[in-house]
């Protein structure tokens, strides 16, 4: 009997050990984002042990990394009742909370799973640290504030100074950031996330040799870490950003990297939607719609890839497809619908529209419609605004290229804020030209196109054509004063520039000096004819100044 029941003993010993190692093996597949691997080890373990709440647990965080919140609920919620670590399902549950903007909910889910911990259970206050840190909604702060808590209690648990690494990171404190990732390496030199979390801080610092060194002591060490070379991969594309001259050389390794990562990690769905987004990130949109495709042969339903078939399909000027697709991705409520989706919704709406015959304008305003919603939702995506605009502007389209820079110059941190203020003004001004009686809505606009002027003038005094619009915004307002104030600003701006210059804007000028002349003719003779006599000495056989001035004498 004592024989049987030591056997027994050691075959369970046996079993335990397994299992954890399985475990391990799960969240080394995790870390090395290798998330089909993981997750089908992480089955096996939960259908050989259904009361196994921590395999549960980790299983629903490998469906929330794979943007699956439907299955990672339902792991979590059958979790909760598991005999062993059920409560560790609560933190999952609080984690889909957060992306839902409901941090009340979150916060009494977090107070489920560590009710019944000790101080020393550590585990649970990480992995909420994380949810804090990683949600679509982060607080950093309170990540910082959760993980500074659990080092206080052990300074030497890697797996907390690499969470605080990375909530210290995106907080933008990346002194602190480096101290955790440093002690967390020198306290285990095979955590390679932490190595590898020292050269992410290099590269964020747009230090991009030295990130590619630091990237390059990780691969020293272990060169079949996936993750490094998604990280070599983003460093070559940021440094495009920063190199125009070798813009196309940094994609190309960027790409090059990335194909690397995807060939040790997996091909899996969720690989190649990874792939596909930072293809999205390089513009390679023709790489995009064949990886877009692939994809299809996997999983003809899965949502997202009507994403990518849809940005393809705009770039490849495949406007049909990149409507009906992003329609069907944004029209699903459980999809996670961001900016960028209606942007290029609207984006092909208003390209289709313009390049019909004859122009579809019902369909351009709805476009544009969802351009507003892409704003609202991602108000980053006005830097892109303009180029849109600047297509119905090329179409005469004032009225709809006016409202689209409108929403563009509502991001006052664009690069080209001050050109779309200008081209804003234009388009208003284009749009009111020649109209007798103005609306009141017309003169809103007009007076919001001077404001947009003003700004320019603001910032850079020195822009002759802002008075020059300006000026003829007040003629349709019908505001003499301001128009001669405005072109007279204008004549002194233009004076300031080079003769070449001046030649350039002889007609501008012309247009000033014979509205100014007309201005002056009823309050001031000499100075109407002065001005008449400006515009001779430009164009001596200028018909508007001769007649006026035969009418003054």
């Amino acid at each position: 009997m004592k024989k049987v029941f030591i056997y027994t003993v050691a075959t369970l010993f046996f079993v335990f050990l397994g299992q954890a190692q399985d475990i391990k093996q799960a969240k080394n597949a995790i870390d090395a984002e290798q998330y089909e691997v993981a997750k089908n080890t992480l089955e096996t373990i939960t259908a050989s042990k259904p009361t196994d709440g921590y395999a549960k647990f980790l299983l629903g965080n490998v469906c929330l990394l794979q943007g699956d919140y439907a299955a990672a609920k339902k792991h979590f919620d059958a979790g909760i009742s598991c005999s062993t670590k059920g409560n560790f399902n609560y933190i999952g549950l609080g984690y889909i909370a957060l992306d839902k903007d409901d941090v009340a909910e979150a916060e009494k889910y977090f107070a489920l799973a560590t009710q019944n911990s000790s101080k020393k259970d550590l585990e649970e206050t990480v992995y909420i640290g994380k949810a804090y840190t990683y949600s679509d909604h982060p607080n950093y702060k309170k990540a910082v504030e959760v993980l500074s808590k659990s080092r206080l209690i052990d300074p030497a648990n890697t797996s907390v100074l690499l969470a605080l690494g990375d909530a210290y990171k995106f907080n933008k404190k990346q002194n602190d950031a480096y101290d955790c990732y440093r002690e967390a390496f020198r306290l285990d030199n095979t955590l390679l996330r932490a190595k590898m979390g020292l050269g992410t801080l290099i590269k964020n610092a747009h230090n991009f040799p030295y990130a590619l060194t630091a990237f390059d002591e990780v691969i020293a060490l272990n060169a079949n870490y996936g993750p490094v070379y998604r990280e070599l991969a983003e460093t070559q594309y940021l440094w495009a950003l920063n190199d125009a001259r070798n813009y196309d050389t940094h994609i190309a390794k960027g790409l090059a990297f990335y194909e690397k990562y995807m060939s040790l990690t997996d091909y899996s769905l969720e690989s190649r939607m990874r792939h596909a987004d930072f293809l999205i990130l390089a513009k390679d949109y023709k790489a995009l719609e064949i990886e877009a495709n692939e994809m299809t042969k996997i999983d003809k339903v899965n949502p997202r890839i009507y994403r990518y078939l849809g940005y393809s399909a705009y770039y490849n000027n495949n406007f049909d497809t990149a409507i009906s697709s992003l329609t069907s991705y944004v029209s699903d409520p459980s999809n996670r619908v961001i900016g960028r989706d209606y942007f290029y919704i609207g984006a092909a709406k208003v390209s289709k529209g313009v390049s019909l015959v004859p122009i579809d304008n019902s369909l351009i305003d709805n476009g544009i419609l969802d351009l507003k919603k892409s704003f609202d939702m991602s108000p980053a995506i006005a830097g892109e605004l303009p180029d849109l605009a600047k297509k119905l502007y090329e179409k005469k389209l004032y009225n709809q290229a006016a409202t689209v820079y409108e929403i563009a110059i509502a991001n006052t941190e664009t690069k080209s804020y001050l050109m779309d203020n200008f081209f804003f003004a234009s388009s208003v001004y284009w749009a009111c030209s020649g109209i007798e009686n103005l609306s009141p809505l017309q003169i809103e606009q007009l007076n919001k196109a001077d404001m947009a002027l003003n700004t320019i003038i603001t910032a850079s005094p020195t822009t002759q054509d802002a008075y020059l619009f300006k000026a003829r915004i007040q003629v349709l307002l019908k505001n003499n004063t301001l128009v001669a104030k405005n072109y007279e600003d204008f004549i002194s701006a233009a004076n300031k520039k080079d003769p070449a210059e001046l030649i350039k804007m002889k007609s501008k000028l012309i247009e000033a000096y014979n509205n100014l002349g007309i201005i002056y003719a009823d309050t001031d003779k000499v100075k109407a004819k002065e001005n008449f006599g400006k515009t001779l000495s430009i164009d001596p056989a200028n018909q508007n100044a001769i007649e006026q001035l035969k009418l003054l004498r």
